[in-house]
């Protein structure tokens, strides 16, 4: 290959010619450092290639260029209109009969993080010639130039043994693997600029604004002792299948046991006799603030963390979300609750919610609903037992789920993002005075869709369990989960179920090739964590 080189003198640049620009890497000059930028204008094959070619083309181009890339540096592509394949195209071209070049991209672990118009005037002295080996320019009227940065990569959720202080033992257990990317964040910690830490703040302010309102002192650990009555005690929504059950590996008394505290012998996943778990709801230490020694009537008290549910993987619902938890000791007469519902109506009143008043029994109820019909929060109220004179307190009890109002409030439009790792997340709210609507860094996302299908004992196999599965084997790739089939062996009793899974993720780049591997490592998982056949 023959190499001409040519410096600029006046711009301090140098120009080389015939370079291969799927293998800069081994160009003897280029090797030398790492760029902030790399620019191809109008890619193309030559003379009359098809799609396939050009998307050949840009991966190959896409893995060259991230090889000699600075770790925050970028890639910009111009392509004619209509040729990435994304919604800026006007008009856009059908999946296939595009370049799909966020797609492409992805293979070099790059996502698309902006998309502008193609101005040929910031580049002085360009011609855009070449189209289809010819001495023409390309159509270069709405033409797009891509900006590419690069993503964080795939992580395996491993084992991670936890400990934690339970009444009067230490037990050590370990944390279902799904779940490990979602402990130990500190988005609520003091120096936090987390929109889940903002939006709580923002609810603080308002409430102490009607209400006198203090944090509970004293330690409520994500690991709890509870019995399955105290789920409908606490929740009615909650069932067993609901909560992750937890077996402890070891346990250490703090103290001398007394003869009649009991031992969890339940596994995972089943609820036995005074069991573990990890808390379902902050719900469960309503009773523990009101018997704590600050607890005193006519002031909110405060309680704000970590709550796990055994959800379907869904782009609705998280296995693992942030509440707050208000209770206080009020005077009976309807004013108290009027203010609290009066507070947050006003918080709530820019995204549509809805407050539906119930009564149930004795208890006075509020439940609270986003525009899309899911739940952010409830208020209730109930005589207090043993107030004088009688029934001049009422117990009152706030429960407000933060991810969901931080999702709201700030427009974020995958609740994933909220555990994102990559520090473009976080660096939008630390924008000062006040952080206005999350603009995505990842845009235009690819999808892919999948199927798995297998044989099971009807009587054996636990959905949620399945969906456990996937988190692992995907590591948070998989937006949605559906059930698409369900068939019963009219003689062998075994059962066939088929779900559809969409693999998409917001913030990180996410390929074919990728996905291919990720439902390769879920085929394997199957059958060893659910002794399942597969089909």
């Amino acid at each position: 290959m023959m190499r001409l080189n040519h410096h600029d003198s006046a711009t301090g640049a140098t120009v080389l010619f015939e370079v291969d620009c799927t293998r800069l890497k081994e160009h003897e000059d280029i090797q030398k450092r790492l760029y902030d930028c790399v620019i191809f204008n109008f890619p193309h094959c030559g003379r009359k290639s098809g799609v396939k070619k050009n998307r050949a083309l840009l991966a190959k181009f896409f893995l060259s260029s991230s090889e000699v890339l600075h770790v925050n540096g970028e890639v910009h592509v111009t392509l004619c209109n209509g040729q990435g394949g994304t919604p800026r195209d006007n008009p856009m071209r059908e999946w296939h009969n595009s370049w799909q070049v966020v797609a492409m991209a992805a293979e070099a672990g790059l996502i698309l993080s902006n998309v502008r118009p193609f101005d040929a005037d910031k580049y002085r002295g360009y011609r855009c010639t070449g189209y289809r080996s010819q001495d023409k320019g390309f159509h270069v009227e709405g033409a797009l130039n891509h900006v590419f940065t690069r993503s964080l990569p795939y992580v395996t959720p491993e084992k991670l043994r936890m400990e934690a202080v339970s009444g009067k033992q230490t037990v050590k257990y370990e944390l279902p693997e799904e779940l490990n990317e979602y402990v130990n964040r500190e988005f609520l910690g003091q120096q936090s600029h987390h929109p889940v830490k903002l939006v709580l703040e923002l609810l603080l302010r308002e409430v102490k604004s009607s209400w006198p309102v203090c944090p509970v002192s004293g330690s409520f650990p994500e690991l709890v002792r509870c019995e399955q009555e105290q789920l409908g005690g606490c929740d009615s929504s909650l069932t067993p299948s609901d909560v992750y059950w937890i077996r402890q590996t070891e346990t250490h008394p703090l103290e001398r046991r007394t003869g009649g505290e009991r031992d969890c012998g339940s596994a995972e996943g089943t609820a036995g006799c005074g069991c573990y778990c990890l808390r379902p709801s902050l719900l469960l230490h309503v009773q523990d603030v009101v018997q704590s020694k600050g607890f005193s009537p006519g002031t909110l008290h405060s309680l704000s963390g970590l709550v796990f549910r055994r959800v379907p993987v869904s782009r609705c619902c998280s296995p693992v979300f942030h509440q707050l938890l208000l209770v206080g000791a009020l005077p009976s007469e309807e004013t108290p609750l009027r203010c609290l519902r009066d507070c947050l109506e006003g918080v709530l009143a820019p995204y549509d919610a809805s407050f539906k008043e119930e009564r149930l029994g004795e208890e006075w109820r509020v439940t609270i609903s986003s525009q899309d019909q899911r739940d952010v929060g409830r208020i209730t109220s109930v005589s207090m037992a043993g107030s004088e004179p009688r029934g001049s307190l009422q117990l009152c009890v706030v429960l407000l789920d933060l991810d969901r109002l931080a999702s709201l409030t700030f427009a974020i439009p995958d609740w994933r993002l909220l555990w994102s790792a990559d520090p473009r997340f976080l660096a939008h709210f630390e924008q000062q005075p006040t952080p206005g609507p999350f603009r995505p860094f990842s845009l235009h996302p690819p999808s892919y869709t999948h199927d798995v299908s297998f044989w099971v004992e009807p009587d054996a196999f636990d959905d949620l369990s399945f969906h456990a599965a996937v988190r692992v084997a995907t590591g948070g790739a998989v937006r949605d989960v559906q059930l698409v089939e369900r068939f019963r062996h009219p003689h062998m009793g075994h059962a066939s179920m088929c779900y559809r899974l969409t693999y998409q993720s917001p913030d990180r780049a996410l390929s074919r090739s990728r996905v291919l591997e990720l439902q390769d490592q879920l085929r394997r998982l199957l059958p060893l964590r659910l002794q399942v056949t597969l089909r």
